[in-house]
């Protein structure tokens, strides 16, 4: 089948990055500021400068993380309807956007601190939206501790959701096994959670090349579960990678391989998904432009070198709305570049519902989003290239000069062939403005009030309660 697909390097230039990356590995090491992990890596043929805590990682302990790394694998759902395959061909699985520092009110509009109430709101609305196929644990709850309120994330999110749930926050090892716990209860065992991994946690490194200790020793300890980890890299090109699109490239490969490679050393066969969010910076002001005109670019090639290694590929940071509210508020060159990202060998976006460069979120911005994707996504499937699409002997049978509208071949396959978008959401689109919010508020809160998740029973939630109170209790 045919696909549309963008590619940004030639083979030549991808074996050229690829090589640069074993280099830096290898010569200059990556930074992990945990002993443990380091004697990790270290009996496993890594040269450890324990008082720099530098990790270099030799060529083939590259090439034996990329050989043990899964080439498929499923990122389930409590309702296995909604388990996801990767990789993907066609259209890529879409998800919320994550751990935002605020959310926008519902009624007012106004910027506050969100809580667990409102987590499961945003959880309620995306296992509503049909073009939502993933639950990233969206906003930071402020109404439970610092200590507890990752694993609550977690919680909370699989109460609300028959989705799968990719969390963005672990704090530690021991915050690993607490979220580990709760899914294996609901998964029936820790055998049963390997085979069925209800969850995926995004474990970013910290660039340029460093991995923080908490992090890096959650990362073992979920390999070891089977936990699919997301190894999503952020640097931002001029500040904490190189400026060009190659030294950024090339600054998230290294900080990818030398994840796949903890996890592999962790546990040989783990699921992995070969991750970014990085992008330009504006060296203008230091923040997070939306849409640059390079990002489609560094996907497209990021993707090229996920699928050299055999590696599902996810991006973050697809979304409409740039400002402090919701809306369609950016230009049509922001909006076309993000879109251009797509076609770029990905199988997982996340992004619906982000506001302000990923620092907050909206539930009426998931629904446009949402919305917005369901209307844009059926660009990137798979389309047949056969002796049926091509339809010989329909062409035999109507001849030079004549029409197609009745031929039975045009009957049976327009539905098919040709998509017809949602005249509404066009509406929304062509706005480029916030008109939509209000219908977008009027469709949340129907959702919100009449969808029914499937529940869990009232033993499975006793049991949950009990764990999270044991965490918190020390």
């Amino acid at each position: 089948m045919a696909h549309a697909q963008m590619n940004f390097l030639s083979r030549d230039e991808e074996d050229f990055l690829h090589g640069q990356s074993v280099r830096c590995l290898q010569d200059l090491g990556v930074l992990i500021r945990s002993p443990l992990v380091l004697k990790m890596l270290e009996d496993t043929g890594a040269l450890v400068d324990h008082d720099r805590l530098i990790a270099r990682i030799p060529e083939d302990m590259v090439n034996e993380a990329v050989r043990a790394a899964p080439r498929e694998f499923t990122l389930c759902a409590r309702n296995p309807k909604h388990d996801m395959k990767v990789p993907v061909e066609g259209i890529p699985y879409a998800g919320t956007t994550g751990l935002a520092n605020y959310m926008t009110d519902l009624e007012t509009e106004e910027r506050r601190d969100a809580t667990l109430s409102d987590l499961a709101d945003f959880a309620r609305l995306a296992d509503a939206i049909d073009s939502v196929d993933f639950f990233l644990t969206v906003v930071i709850p402020m109404d439970v501790s610092d200590r507890s309120h990752a694993s609550h994330q977690l919680w909370t999110s699989l109460k609300n959701t028959g989705k799968h749930v990719q969390q963005v926050e672990v704090i530690d090892a021991e915050d690993a096994k607490v979220q580990i716990e709760l899914a294996s209860m609901l998964a029936g065992g820790k055998d049963e959670l390997k085979e069925r991994p209800l969850f995926s946690v995004v474990s970013s490194p910290v660039s340029p090349m460093s991995f923080e200790k908490g992090a890096a020793e959650a990362q073992v300890e979920l390999s070891r579960a089977g936990i699919p980890i997301v190894s999503m890299t952020m640097p931002l090109s001029g500040f904490t990678s190189p400026v060009t699109v190659a030294g950024t490239m090339n600054v998230i490969n290294v900080e990818n391989l030398a994840s796949l490679v903890i996890s592999q050393t962790a546990n040989a066969g783990s699921p992995f998904v070969y991750s970014s969010s990085g992008t330009p910076g504006d060296m203008r002001t230091g923040s997070v432009p939306s849409g640059p005109a390079e990002s489609p670019s560094l996907t497209a090639g990021l993707g090229q070198l996920a699928r050299r290694y055999g590696l599902p590929y996810m991006s973050g940071g697809w979304g409409l709305c740039n400002g402090a509210k919701p809306g369609v508020t950016m230009s049509i060159s922001e909006v076309l570049s993000y879109s251009a990202e797509t076609f770029s060998s990905v199988d997982l976006i996340s992004g619906l519902g982000l506001l302000d460069g990923a620092k907050g979120a909206s539930l009426e911005q998931v629904i446009i989003d949402a919305y917005t994707w369901e209307n844009f996504r059926p660009s990137l499937r798979r389309m047949e290239v056969d002796d049926r699409s091509i339809a010989f002997d329909a062409l035999r049978d109507v001849g030079q000069g004549g029409t197609f509208i009745a031929h039975p071949h045009t009957l049976r396959n327009f539905r098919e062939a040709i998509f017809n978008r949602n005249e509404n959401i066009l509406r929304w689109e062509a706005t480029f403005s916030r008109d939509m919010v209000p219908e977008a508020r009027s469709i949340v809160k129907k959702l919100i009030s009449e969808h029914k998740v499937v529940e869990l029973d009232s033993a499975e939630l006793e049991k949950g309660e009990s764990i999270l109170c044991r965490y918190e209790r020390g």
